[in-house]
């Protein structure tokens, strides 16, 4: 299975995870194809209809089989059963992409299906996913792991720039510590404005996520920012 001659992908889901139709959403507007949708559960179900409205809802084995890109949606807890299930019934297309979205795994995850001949794609967003189109506006200002075989890296990095992001590069071996930088970040960021609200509601304050909001970005913000400057070497 090949592109069309203009590069545009057929472009289907497999799965009910949050990212997978805001992916698909983000590509389709950057001209591919929606090929369709395998969900199962109702959650999935509203999410794919908020936004990919008409899309064809079809089987697993529909989707892949028909699609040039696959975007495998599942849960990070049941990603790698999901594509032991997947390659044992023999559904892969030989020279399609396969694209995971957890931040944890590489390709070397996808390995059973890269033996089937699939082009395996990690691709993370380094964003607090919704599962709405506010991620599509959120991923304009933000940046993908991007995890690929040398050969076809570029691919996972123009998939990137067509949704609006930034790719960086994380090497297979350095997936764990990547997501674990990212599982602080955002664990971290809600714990410290739950806990901050939560003190000023407990004194009257009324809307405390509205009063604390412009204090909790700049803050962010300035950290950021001081993130940039080079880290001096310890003195000996």
């Amino acid at each position: 299975m090949s592109a069309n001659r203009d590069g545009r992908l057929g472009v289907g889901v497999v799965g009910n995870d949050l990212f997978g139709p805001v992916l698909a959403a983000g590509l389709a507007a950057a001209g591919h194809s929606l090929i369709g949708v395998a969900v199962t559960d109702e959650a999935a179900t509203d999410r794919v209809e908020a936004l990919l409205p008409g899309a064809p809802q079809l089987s697993a084995e529909q989707v892949i089989e028909r699609s040039e890109l696959v975007v495998l949606a599942e849960p990070v807890e049941t990603l790698e059963s999901r594509v032991a299930e997947l390659t044992e019934a023999g559904v892969w297309v030989p020279g399609q992409l396969v694209v995971h979205t957890a931040a944890q795994f590489g390709t070397a995850l996808l390995g059973e299906a890269l033996n089937r001949g699939v082009i395996p794609l990690a691709i993370h967003p380094a964003i607090d996913v919704t599962g709405t189109s506010i991620d599509l506006v959120r991923l304009k200002e933000g940046w993908c792991g991007v995890t690929a075989p040398r050969p076809v890296l570029p691919i996972a990095q123009a998939l990137v720039v067509e949704l609006g992001a930034e790719p960086v590069v994380i090497d297979e071996g350095d997936r764990a510590t990547y997501a674990e930088a990212i599982a602080t970040a955002t664990s971290f960021t809600r714990s410290i404005v739950q806990q901050a609200t939560g003190l000023l509601a407990s004194i009257g304050v009324e809307s405390p996520g509205f009063v604390l909001s412009s204090l909790v970005r700049s803050a962010a913000d300035n950290a950021l920012i001081a993130a940039q400057e080079p880290i001096e070497p310890p003195n000996e």
